[in-house]
């Protein structure tokens, strides 16, 4: 758990709505507590902080999760409503922040729902627009699937998840014990497992022989082909995702069913939950968490000790959510050089936006400049939440002259309270506000109006174009 000595949490909203989920009244939750009624009713006004000591105690007398008073989720929930009403569809409607956060601790599930809404009728509006284009140009009026948005619903399956996924662990953690596998040697003993329980062969075979693909599982004749292009540490991911798929099934299908996923979406998350058995059989909770800690979270380390990629275990980092047993809780982005989020799962309350790429002044998009170098950085959100970030280019071998190599970006973060578990933050002067970066969600949700690098103003102010002063950006905005 961070280090929340210095930090106030005030959680009345909450504790309000645990109290009358279990049907308490003040009186009573407060004998339970071993407090005085008057200091429960200021702690649910927001009048007094919930110091630690009685944290515990509420997680010891009603078994609630202490994640829980985090405020992580609210503060999601709440970015998540403040993205929709910057939509041009409520100009003229101003919500200050105060309120968003007011909705969503008075009714979480009447916050989501208004995010459900908006995002059906962004869809709408999107479908609608396609067809019309489809029929102007005559193409024909049927819907395309693609258009119902699948993988924002996959990402939001694996974000509410907090990409923690207990059933899976499990699984893996009984599979390394039947098969008796080791550390060091895990890709064979992968192999002989494919062989010896399912009967697959694996075969590794120059890049030209698969074309465009990677590796390619042939059913007919039960073989595995794997390109040599790979290095040893796809190839396991690939071998242990085969496992998944073949072995796993079931579970994965059962994960995906309590979880209400259309069917569009299902094909998505069945490959994200194999890719996620894939991560815990190479690197196994308890032991990756005791390493992770103890070298504080040096990712190029610990990949050398359990033959991982960077990226892998970055993206590792991030279910390290087991109640009792957590780790540091990561956000995690990875992005191209044309600012295309390919990935992206958040934690620490910190919130990318649904439309349009991430703040231009994250260093991330720095780190391009220079592949292979990890780049620190302190941010500074709107409501004064400060982030530790690092982040790094990577360049993926290309499989020969015409088929170039790909280069992307992986940025993670946490919230500042988790800093000195982590070797990234060696020299830097927590003290110093100078090196703290000011930032935001991105340039359509930000309401700095200083920034010099805003490429175009927030949706929910009403725009103005002094002609004679320029200031730090050249729109200028009402304020609230």
């Amino acid at each position: 758990m961070a280090d929340t000595s210095d930090k106030k949490i005030f959680a009345g909203t909450r504790i309000k709505r645990l109290r009358r989920d279990l049907g308490l009244t003040q009186a009573q939750m407060a004998d339970d507590l071993g407090i005085s009624t008057s200091y429960l009713n200021l702690l649910e006004r927001n009048q007094r902080p919930l110091s630690a000591q009685l944290l515990l105690r509420l997680a010891d007398s009603f078994e609630v999760d202490l994640k829980d008073f985090s405020g992580d989720d609210e503060a999601r929930a709440a970015a998540s409503l403040k993205e929709v009403f910057a939509d041009p569809l409520f100009e003229g409607l101003s919500v200050a922040n105060a309120e968003l956060a007011d909705m969503v601790g008075a009714s979480p599930a009447a916050a989501q729902a208004v995010v459900t809404l908006y995002r059906a009728y962004r869809n709408s509006v999107t479908n609608s627009a396609a067809l019309a284009e489809r029929m102007e140009s005559g193409t024909g009026a049927r819907q395309p699937d693609a258009l119902r948005q699948p993988l924002e619903e996959v990402r939001d399956f694996f974000t509410e998840a907090g990409n923690h996924f207990p059933a899976l662990e499990a699984a893996t953690e009984l599979l390394w014990a039947d098969a008796e596998f080791s550390q060091s040697d895990l890709y064979w003993q992968l192999r002989d497992y494919l062989k010896r329980s399912h009967d697959i062969s694996v075969r590794t075979v120059p890049a030209d022989v698969l074309a465009d693909s990677r590796w390619r599982l042939d059913r007919h004749s039960k073989r595995l082909f794997v390109s040599q292009a790979l290095d040893l540490s796809t190839r396991t991911f690939v071998l242990a995702h085969q496992i998944g798929l073949l072995g796993h099934r079931d579970l994965l299908n059962q994960v995906i069913n309590d979880a209400g996923l259309s069917k569009e979406a299902t094909p998505l998350a069945r490959l994200g939950l194999a890719n996620y058995f894939a991560a815990a059989v190479m690197m196994p909770y308890e032991n990756f968490l005791t390493t992770a800690e103890k070298w504080r979270y040096d990712a190029d380390a610990i990949a050398a000790r359990f033959g991982a990629s960077y990226e892998q275990v970055c993206h590792r980092f991030t279910a390290l959510q087991r109640p009792g047993a957590r780790g540091v809780p990561f956000f995690f982005l990875r992005i191209d050089h044309a600012g295309n989020i390919s990935k992206q799962l958040s934690a620490g309350g910190f919130h990318f936006a649904r439309f349009g790429g991430a703040c231009p002044r994250w260093n991330i998009y720095e780190s391009f400049q220079s592949p292979g170098r990890i780049l620190p950085q302190l941010l500074e959100m709107e409501d004064g939440t400060t982030y530790f970030t690092f982040s790094r280019a990577l360049v993926s071998l290309g499989d020969g002259y015409n088929k170039p190599a790909s280069l992307h970006a992986i940025g993670m973060g946490c919230r500042i309270d988790y800093v000195r578990k982590l070797v990234y933050a060696d020299g830097i002067d927590l003290k110093n506000k100078a090196a703290i970066t000011p930032a935001g969600t991105n340039c359509r949700l930000c309401e700095r109006p200083d920034c010099t690098m805003r490429a175009f103003p927030p949706l929910n102010r009403r725009v103005s174009v002094p002609e004679f002063q320029r200031g730090a950006s050249p729109f200028a905005f009402e304020s609230w």
